[in-house]
Parts: structure tokens; C-alpha cells; sequence
């Protein structure tokens, strides 16, 4: 499988000795005239063997890259590193962008247990503990990959967290404040991420996505999709009204979801224009929140949500990302009753940096001021 790049795909300083697609490949070649110590990654070039069998190739490394046996033979004889295609996965470990909902979703008509993301799921499923170092090599490389394109893509953007918990159904009130507090973001220029999966994080990147919309057609959405509220028990019911809603109003706002396949039980959402998909979760989680640099706000969740809270609170504490970003908690019955997380978040704060970065707020209408204020 080879990604499609978006339209909107740049690089920056440190990307510009990287080709991720063929229109790339040929811009190089027009401008430069060698492909000296480039980094061709995942791009089919059976259509460039004349190309491929002349050109410089000294110190270029093809990742995972299609082509003839003659240009694969001459490059790897003149200087380049070669990592061919490994065929039979249900994804690419040398991807150069990030996914699609369309890419991982593709096949759906037909259910979703033969699609890519399914199909990803049970693979790493039945190689998570084989103790096969290739399969292992082969998760890293793709979230490596993966991390690449998804900093690639958010360079110079503020970037707001929005966490909460996969449980939160559609046609809740819940639901709907986090999709309202997801337009808010996106309409104030943030670039709004989330763990990709359902519930409150959907609900935030369905927001995004009506932002560029009149107000109304996110409660016609909410309507549409509260006839059905969980991905269980058919995650292809749950998936198809997402590609309903996108396909009634096209051309929505661009958000990120950062999912997993470690958690594969909870599918990704349709609404995130830009999809990082982990197989490790640690990395995801990790990656997630250092991306977050104009903050994050946390909905009501159980264990997950806990944890991406103190997960964003250490390297706050220890400053070791630099000055804090905005933590904002909302829901104070949910943070000092149910789930007691504001306390001892409060006292680790105090008398630090972080103190000035951190809030509480009872209701969701309150998040996007507090964030504001916090970063100030």
C-alpha cells in the first residue's frame, strides 16, 4: 500500500533532502539533477527506471520504494541503500504521510473487518507476541515513519489537545459540548488534535470539521449521528454514518486524531482530516502531548484520561519541554470527586512555573477562555 500525498504537503528545513511522492521525484530530478544523498521514501518507480538507471544515486536511501529489478540492481551498485517493499502487510512501514480516514477506512461498503485498519489491527495482533524480531522492526519503522510526516505536517502550527474518554455517545449533551469546544478551537485558528478514537475525541474532531460550515449544520450532524451512538456492536454502522455526515457536508476543517492499534477494539474516527495511527502506544501517547504546544483540555474520562493528565503534568513540572503549556480540566464533580486527579495536581503545581498553567472550569463553555487566559 502507498500513501497519497495531501495537498498541502510541505517541507521544512530539515525535510528538504526527503521525496515523498512521485511529483516530487520528478521536481528533483528538474531542478538538481541527482538524487545524491536524497531519502526517496515510498514512492513507486517502476515508471522511472531510465531515470533510476542513470542518474546519481551516491548515499540515497530508497525506503520501501517500487521498482524493476534492473533499477533496484544499478542503484544499490552505485552508492544507494535499498529497502524494498515488504509485500503481504495491510500497511506500508515506510509511509511518508500520515493516513486518511479514506485510506483506513477504504473497503467499508463491504464491512468494516476487511479494511486496512481492520486489517492492520489483525496483524499486529498475531505478531505482538510471536517474539519475531522482524514484525517488531517493522512496528517501529512505521511509527517512526509516521512521527516523521505527522511533524512534518504540524510545523508552526498551535496545536490544542482535546482528551476525554471513548465512552461518550453520540446524542449525548456531552458529545455535543465537545463538538461545539472543537469548532471553538479550529475557528480560533488552533489546530485541534486528538487520540483519534470515539466519543469525546470524535465529538472534538467533528467540531473542527464544521468549522468552516454555518452553525447549524453541526446540529443537523449531531441528528444524524446520534441514531447510532456507540462503534459497538457494528463499528461499519458506527464508521458509516461518519462517511455519511462528510458526505452530506464535504469539504470540512482539518484536525488530527493520533490513535492506536494497541487499543485496535476502538476504531479511529472519521473527522480527523490527518490520521497518526501507532502501533506503540507509549510512542503515541508521548507524541501526542508534546505536539500539543498551545495546551490541552481534558474532558471527563476514566484510566486514559488519567493518565494523559499526569503523562502532560511531568514534563510541565520538570519544565523539560520548556516553559508549561495550559492544562485545563473540565468537569470539577468529574476532577475532585469520581476521579480525585485535581488535587494532587494542584499540589504538585504549587509553587512551581506550572501553577500559573493550570485550571479547573465546571462546564465546556468555559474551556476555550481558560485556555486563552492560561496562555497569556
Amino acid at each position: 500500500m502507498h500513501s497519497t500525498p495531501p495537498a498541502h504537503a510541505t517541507h521544512t528545513a530539515s525535510h528538504d533532502r526527503e521525496i515523498e511522492s512521485l511529483a516530487e521525484f520528478d521536481e528533483v530530478l528538474a531542478a538538481q539533477g541527482t538524487l545524491a544523498r536524497f531519502r526517496v521514501q515510498a514512492v513507486d518507480l517502476t515508471a522511472r527506471t531510465d531515470a533510476l538507471l542513470s542518474v546519481d544515486v551516491t548515499g540515497a536511501v530508497f525506503l520501501g520504494c517500487a521498482m524493476t529489478d534492473a533499477a533496484a540492481t544499478r542503484v544499490a551498485g552505485a552508492g544507494a541503500l535499498v529497502f524494498p517493499p515488504i509485500p503481504d502487510l495491510p500497511f506500508d512501514p515506510y509511509r511518508g504521510f500520515v493516513y486518511t480516514p479514506d485510506e483506513l477506512f477504504e473497503g467499508l461498503a463491504e464491512g468494516y473487518e476487511g479494511t486496512p485498519d481492520a486489517l492492520s489491527y489483525a496483524w499486529f495482533q498475531r505478531t505482538k507476541a510471536d517474539g519475531d524480531v522482524f514484525a517488531s522492526m517493522l512496528r517501529a519503522v512505521h511509527d517512526d515513519a509516521v512521527s516523521d510526516a505527522l511533524d512534518e505536517l504540524l510545523f508552526g502550527d498551535r496545536v490544542v489537545g482535546v482528551m476525554g474518554g471513548h465512552a461518550m455517545a453520540r446524542g449525548s449533551e456531552a458529545y455535543a459540548g465537545a463538538a461545539r469546544l472543537g469548532r471553538e478551537l479550529a475557528r480560533a485558528g488552533f489546530t485541534v488534535a486528538t487520540g483519534g478514537g470515539p466519543g469525546a475525541m470524535e465529538a472534538a474532531n467533528l467540531g473542527a470539521y464544521a468549522a468552516p460550515h454555518a452553525d447549524g449544520m453541526l446540529d443537523q450532524a449531531l441528528r444524524l449521528l446520534a441514531k447510532t451512538p456507540r462503534f459497538v456492536p457494528s463499528i461499519t454502522d458506527w464508521a458509516r454514518a461518519a462517511f455519511e455526515v462528510r458526505e452530506r457536508w464535504p469539504d470540512g476543517g482539518p484536525s488530527v486524531g493520533i490513535p492506536t492499534w494497541f487499543y485496535g477494539h476502538e476504531p479511529p474516527n472519521a473527522f480527523a482530516a490527518h490520521i497518526a495511527k501507532y502501533f506503540a502506544n507509549a510512542t503515541r501517547e508521548d507524541g501526542l502531548l508534546a505536539r500539543c504546544t498551545a495546551g490541552v483540555v481534558f474532558l471527563p474520562g476514566a484510566a486514559g484520561t488519567v493518565q494523559e493528565i499526569f503523562d502532560n503534568a511531568t514534563p510541565n513540572y520538570y519544565e523539560s519541554r520548556g516553559e508549561p503549556t495550559p492544562m485545563v480540566l473540565v468537569d470539577r464533580e468529574h476532577w475532585t470527586e469520581r476521579l480525585p486527579t485535581w488535587p494532587l495536581l494542584r499540589s504538585l503545581a504549587r509553587e512551581r512555573s506550572m501553577e500559573a498553567r493550570i485550571a479547573l472550569v465546571d462546564r465546556i463553555e468555559e474551556a476555550p477562555a481558560a485556555l486563552k487566559r492560561l496562555g497569556s
